[in-house]
């Protein structure tokens, strides 16, 4: 950064700059949390994938799963909400584009909730391999 600085006011544009990045950087998370909030007010199945989520993360210190299983199962969450929040923007987008009745755009709607079941039920089967031998255990002790 500071090598560019042949002279003073090179500098302050340098520095001005890189001003201006940090507040986008900060805007950008701002946007990027309003649009959670605005997915978990607005989108009832997101919410039912964070509360699945919570009794996930609950379970699995209960019965103090592995650190690398848990890793495992926070990245099987983070992919299915993932996988709903683009689900949504597609959804909307797709509104926002037509607001008439399209085979293209129930296509696009229907692949994109195709996305989240498959990625709903691919958590499921890993979450089933991993709390299995450990709800065995619980019951046979």
């Amino acid at each position: 950064m500071w090598s560019d600085c042949y002279f003073l006011y090179n500098c302050k544009v340098v520095f001005y700059i890189n001003m201006i990045h940090h507040r986008t950087l900060i805007q950008s998370f701002k946007y990027a949390f309003a649009g959670i909030l605005y997915a978990l007010k607005n989108n009832q199945n997101l919410r039912i994938h964070f509360a699945a989520a919570v009794v996930v993360v609950i379970l699995s210190v209960v019965f103090e799963v592995s650190h690398f299983e848990m890793g495992i199962l926070g990245l099987m969450i983070l992919l299915v909400i993932s996988a709903e929040m683009i689900n949504t923007a597609i959804e909307h987008m797709v509104d926002l584009i037509t607001k008439e009745h399209r085979e293209e755009a129930k296509i696009a709607k229907d692949v994109s909730a195709g996305m989240v079941l498959l990625t709903a039920a691919g958590s499921v089967i890993v979450g089933l391999l991993i709390f299995v031998p450990y709800i065995f255990k619980f019951f046979n002790k």
